[in-house]
């Protein structure tokens, strides 16, 4: 008897990659090996999840589809997967793969990629993780200031990890297929993030509310969120050797950090 596989759910936002040559790359690149222990999000029917099986030594998939739990449970009976059920956004991915040096990777809904990226990159951080996510959202990670595309999301991953797209893949590989291109996104945590554990949180919160005002100068988005007189903002960017007349948009993390850091010196 054939069992019928659990049918897409709009509202979870599920395109499943069909492409076996696609998923074989997608594994690839996330280099795993025997010892290894991989977190998977979304794993929808497991097309993803054989792959890493053949390559990984264990593998925890979380996924919130309760009939995609049940598939899944049934077609890996025999393999070495736990699955999860639950939303991946209400637990800590080091507390899923029971380890602190794991690898992470994942189809992610479009609708919550940032969500899930700022919540993957929190400490203990994966060794690696490898991401299938809008083409879009992938060159927004890893722009370079300056460009139309380097805004709040690029900094706040920049400062921690090593972002790169290691390939594009077309609508067509998917069922359904969606309306827009997606890309394999690598991110690497970096050995010496721009900012400590501590100050992640407030430098996040400072870099989005910054972005706000991309088209600000400095002097004007230091005015508008610390209250600061036209004086003391241009004080405290040059305690951080930043121009008063840039935009935030052309700041580099190194120097966003520093501003953040003269700022909360204040």
């Amino acid at each position: 008897m054939v069992r019928e596989l659990p049918r897409p759910r709009k509202r979870l936002g599920q395109h499943f990659l069909t492409d076996p040559r696609i998923l074989a790359r997608i594994a690839a690149a996330l280099e795993p090996s025997p010892d290894d222990t991989v977190v998977e999000i979304g794993p929808g029917r497991g097309a993803l999840t054989t792959h890493l099986l053949d390559a990984a030594g264990r593998v925890v998939a979380v996924e919130i589809d309760r009939d995609l739990v049940a598939h899944l449970r049934v077609r890996f009976a025999r393999r070495a997967l736990t699955v999860v059920e639950g939303d991946v956004l209400d637990n800590p991915i080091a507390e899923l793969a029971g380890i602190d040096e794991f690898l992470l990777a994942g189809n992610v809904p479009y609708y919550i990629t940032t969500p899930i990226l700022f919540h993957a990159l929190r400490r203990p951080r994966p060794r690696r993780a490898v991401f299938l996510v809008q083409r879009e959202v992938a060159e927004r990670v890893v722009a370079a200031p300056g460009s139309d595309a380097y805004g709040a999301l690029s900094a706040n991953v920049q400062a921690v990890a090593e972002p790169r797209i290691a390939f594009r893949v077309a609508a067509g590989a998917f069922s359904p297929p969606p309306k827009v291109e997606s890309a394999v996104l690598v991110v690497t945590p970096r050995d010496a993030p721009a900012v400590a554990e501590t100050e992640e949180d407030p430098f996040r919160e400072f870099v989005i509310a910054a972005f706000g005002l991309r088209r600000k100068q400095m002097r004007r988005v230091l005015r508008t969120l610390h209250d600061f007189a036209a004086a003391a903002a241009d004080a405290v960017l040059a305690s951080a050797g930043v121009d008063p007349e840039r935009r935030v948009e052309t700041l580099s993390v190194n120097e966003l950090v520093t501003v953040w850091r003269a700022v909360s010196g204040r």
